[in-house]
């Protein structure tokens, strides 16, 4: 049977798409930012930016930065329920000589040590799916890098938040499977086999009403992708929170 939870609160595809291992994954000291002002936030507002040597997260779930901290999804996040309700406001200087890619190892020693986050990983069994090719044939279009809607919005991903959201942009199928995972709050797994990336303008109904005209997401993605959502059961990591301070230690 088929499952679609909606949450209300957060659907979040990346702070800044940038998700890379920590450099303390890889067995290397890791990196902090040379400056940093933590506070919570007012209201939440799901606002971002990344200048060269500056990272600026404006009324942001606090579930949202730890996800992006250790490379997770939504539902990969064990902890306090507040962590969804829960906004801060990050503005932090990057070391001169620091990478992107050294991002969420910064933001990892940063919730150490203004919320006093511990943390384990576990293996755990989870419902989820796996976006796979569907038996009637993919109907996707490979993207080509020079077309003028591409060199236009290149890096871009349209994301509606509406009744009937709404995915458009060149996007790879590991990207599509993050956002349909956080749209399900479930994991959705890539095994198209596909490397390359697809013009993809894909948009479904949350309705639970019968009869409504727009296809919920499981038939959108079959009839207008070629694709197809398998439930499956798989061990995933999860990051446990064993600790975190709900008011951040300050400037």
């Amino acid at each position: 049977m088929r499952r679609q939870r909606t949450r209300q609160g957060i659907l979040v595809l990346g702070l800044t798409g940038l998700l890379f291992a920590p450099d303390a994954a890889r067995g290397q000291a890791a990196p902090k930012f040379e400056a940093a002002s933590v506070k919570r936030a007012d209201r939440c507002g799901m606002g971002s930016s990344l200048d060269p040597g500056m990272i600026a997260l404006h009324g942001v779930p606090l579930k949202a930065v730890l996800m992006e901290a250790f490379k997770v999804k939504m539902d990969q996040i064990a902890g306090p329920s507040w962590l969804d309700e829960d906004c801060i406001e990050i503005v932090a200087k990057m070391p001169e000589g620091a990478t992107k890619d050294q991002l969420p190892a910064m933001l990892q020693a940063l919730l150490v040590e203004r919320f006093k986050l511990i943390f384990h990983h576990e293996s755990r069994p989870s419902p989820g799916y796996a976006l796979v090719v569907d038996k009637n044939g993919l109907k996707l279009k490979e993207s080509d890098p020079n077309s003028s809607y591409n060199k236009e919005h290149a890096g871009q991903v349209m994301f509606g938040m509406t009744a009937a959201p709404r995915i458009k942009g060149s996007i790879s199928m590991a990207s599509l499977a993050r956002f349909l995972s956080n749209n399900l709050h479930e994991p959705v797994q890539d095994l198209t086999g596909l490397k390359e990336k697809y013009d993809i303008d894909l948009s479904w109904s949350e309705s639970s009403l019968p009869n409504s005209p727009t296809a919920d997401v499981f038939t959108a993605v079959r009839e207008s992708l070629g694709l197809r959502l398998e439930p499956r059961k798989e061990q995933f990591d999860v990051v446990v929170i064993d600790r975190i301070e709900r008011i951040p230690i300050e400037n």
